[in-house]
């Protein structure tokens, strides 16, 4: 059986993944609001992020992604998020990018994105759960082509007018199915977790 490709992001109810975890992490279009995520503190969500985390085995990152978590993890292996950061060093990290001189200096790292649908199969059978996290960019390539098994989107309570969007204008019609019931967390957060189906929506009348 092969494996999964998972895509793991916060969202605003307008659909604004950008820069959830920090001020700094992207300010790309001018992008006031980075850190919203702060605001909504939530154990539901954590706790579902470690649920994700027991059947990691490799992570397929965006470069922006990649350079934040690089900078980030190899420092962070103790204390509250020592489990997670043990866990990201430890696993191959794959990063999508068409830079071949890309100069990947954290353990574990190897460039892929020359063929994106193949590598992708071939990830599904190397690997047992393949989390793409963040990587906005990618995560729509990768919703686009249908190249992934699982959605998971925690939903928070915000609108924020502006910033990148999961599906902003032009996204590729598709359709989704719902795997679990809804999950309401605290702080006002909704999980959800869909798969892709063939096809695009159908449109019609009622009457």
């Amino acid at each position: 059986m092969s494996g999964r490709i998972i895509i793991d992001l916060f969202i605003t109810l307008d659909g604004v993944v950008q820069a959830p975890g920090g001020p700094d992490e992207d300010t790309s279009g001018g992008f006031r609001f980075g850190g919203w995520q702060a605001g909504h503190p939530s154990d539901a969500v954590g706790e579902s992020v470690m649920a994700g985390m027991s059947t990691l085995d490799a992570l397929l990152l965006g470069r922006r992604t990649y350079d934040i978590f690089a900078g980030y993890w190899p420092e962070h292996t103790t204390g509250p998020e020592g489990e997670i950061g043990q866990l990201f060093n430890r696993v191959p990290k794959y990063v999508a990018s068409r830079n071949p001189h890309l100069e990947l200096d954290w353990s574990g790292s190897k460039r892929v994105g020359v063929d994106l649908a193949a590598e992708v199969a071939a990830l599904r059978e190397r690997h047992r759960d393949v989390h793409v996290i963040g990587s906005a960019d990618l995560a729509q390539t990768l919703l686009a082509d249908q190249l992934f098994d699982e959605l998971h989107l925690w939903v928070y309570p915000i609108v924020l007018g502006e910033g990148k969007k999961l599906f902003p204008d032009g996204a590729q019609p598709a359709h989704l199915r719902l795997l679990d019931p809804v999950i309401a967390g605290d702080g006002g957060t909704l999980g959800l977790r869909y798969a892709p189906l063939p096809g695009e929506p159908e449109t019609g009348s009622f009457g």
